[in-house]
């Protein structure tokens, strides 16, 4: 028997699996109890949730506890959608990161030069993708704060250094490292079916430093002893080989959809400014990124798809396409 669980339901699980704290994880489990369907064929899934909850509270009291004793990392969203960039000590992130963005980080030719989250702007078409470089990954370091970052990216940029005959071998040990956690790397985003704490992040395979002796080499023996299950892209940053499939790849991996915004009064839609929704988002919830009093005074929207002429008139569960024109009445 299905457990039938509603989109209510469906939208806390995505929360949830991107909360980058205790006290987010209890807010969601909270809300993913109450919304689902009770019967007999979910009573397996409210007792795991009830348990993860209880586990939930007592790290969330931890947490409030610790207060400023303990070190946290919070980086705003901002654009599109999030980008964290991965990789062992020395991968080059930073250089990547600038590659990018505009951003400036201290770019050295030795390991843990990043030492703390370094965000920065991609532009890719009409929009921006944050991209956040975090600090390298052993076996034996990792700041627990990261874990968070990293549940709650749109995707996660892996990077190799082909650079090095300990490339790989470090790649192994970040894997590793992130294996011991509840905090895992893979082909698509989602939930452990049977450990509903256990978040896997959308990731992308970037063997770097192309442009370096013996790298060729170093590529074909990656891909002899590792066999991962991820979209690859191999780049070399310094040189600017790979930098725009990469692009692509991780703007299609945010999974979001472009819609454009006219006023009733206007002639053309504001074309510069587009609002962003998950693919699957409806006339609804683009009303309230718009404003949030909308949700309530919605009556229709006029929608323009494809560059038609001729508007359709929808409602509110309308699901909008990449680059509708939307002309919202309350």
């Amino acid at each position: 028997m299905a457990a039938n669980l509603t989109p209510q339901y469906l939208k806390a699980e995505e929360a949830y699996r991107r909360a980058a704290t205790a006290e987010e994880e209890l807010k969601w489990l909270e809300i993913m109890l109450r919304e689902m369907p009770k019967h007999k064929a979910s009573e397996k899934l409210q007792a795991d949730l009830k348990q993860k909850i209880s586990r939930a509270r007592k790290d969330a009291e931890a947490e409030r506890k610790a207060g400023k004793k303990g070190h946290s990392v919070r980086i705003p969203r901002q654009g599109a959608g999030t980008a964290v960039l991965l990789g062992g000590p020395n991968a080059g992130k930073s250089q990547l990161l600038a590659s990018l963005t505009r951003a400036t980080p201290e770019i050295a030719d030795y390991p843990f030069t990043t030492r703390a989250p370094q965000p920065g702007m991609m532009p890719w078409e009409d929009l921006m993708v944050q991209i956040v470089d975090l600090p390298p990954i052993t076996k034996d370091f990792i700041e627990p704060y990261m874990l968070g970052l990293i549940r709650s990216a749109d995707v996660a940029v892996l990077l190799v250094d082909l650079g090095n005959d300990d490339g790989i071998e470090q790649l192994q040990e970040l894997l590793d490292r992130l294996a011991a956690t509840k905090t895992r790397l893979a082909k698509t985003s989602s939930l452990d079916d049977d450990d509903v704490g256990i978040s896997y992040t959308h990731t992308l395979l970037a063997p770097h430093k192309l442009d370096l002796p013996d790298a060729a080499d170093r590529l074909v023996l990656l891909h002899e002893l590792c066999s991962l299950d991820f979209e690859e892209y191999p780049i070399s940053a310094l040189s600017g080989t790979g930098l725009e499939e990469l692009r692509g790849a991780i703007y299609r991996a945010l999974d979001v959809v472009r819609v454009y915004t006219k006023l009733p009064a206007a002639k053309t839609a504001d074309f510069e400014r587009p609002f962003t929704l998950r693919r699957g988002g409806t006339l609804l919830e683009l009303a309230e990124l718009v404003h949030r009093d909308f949700v309530e005074q919605f009556k229709f929207a006029k929608v323009w798809t494809d560059g038609t002429h001729d508007a359709t008139v929808a409602k509110g569960d309308y699901v909008l396409q990449d680059k509708d024109v939307v002309e919202l009445h309350v």
